[in-house]
């Protein structure tokens, strides 16, 4: 998987896929357990295509950077790689990358609605020391795409 960067912001550094290569990797079919060790004579190998497994859609999807620690609480941190889905359509408690006024960002989607009407957009961070953000009519506003995937290193 070859990543074009598209976009770079504070917040995100946004990147193009090229997912005609085979993505191949060693799978441990065994299964790893996080109690006891199993013995060694049980592991069996066999390969799975990245591409096949996390990408849905490869013209809708796109892998963003990610920095700062708002979403933290979700287990998103600063320097992870993010998959985002163009199409899949953005509801109440998604987390989606947005563009608000220039800048993107990356927030769990809380959508108030009264009567089926759309009333209130907030952007919620998942840390306890940023604010949620008001989306109003005056700003720059679209829902980007939603998350799909983080890629943690540890």
């Amino acid at each position: 998987m070859q990543m074009k960067s598209l976009h770079a912001s504070e917040n995100l550094e946004i990147f193009g896929l090229e997912t005609s290569e085979n993505n191949e990797i060693a799978l441990v079919n065994a299964g790893v357990k996080a109690g006891f060790p199993s013995p060694a004579g049980d592991f069996i190998f066999d390969t799975i295509d990245l591409n096949r497994e996390l990408i849905k859609d490869p013209d809708t999807t796109f892998l963003a950077r990610v920095s700062g620690s708002s979403m933290q609480d979700m287990r998103i941190y600063d320097g992870d790689l993010i998959l985002i889905d163009r199409s899949i359509a953005p509801s109440n408690g998604k987390i989606a990358v947005c563009y608000i006024d220039g800048e993107f960002t990356l927030k769990r989607l809380e959508i108030i609605k009264e009567a089926g009407e759309i009333k209130k957009i907030l952007l919620c961070p998942e840390n306890a020391d940023f604010s949620p953000i008001e989306v109003s009519p005056e700003n720059d506003f679209l829902i980007w795409g939603i998350l799909t995937y983080a890629i943690t290193k540890y």
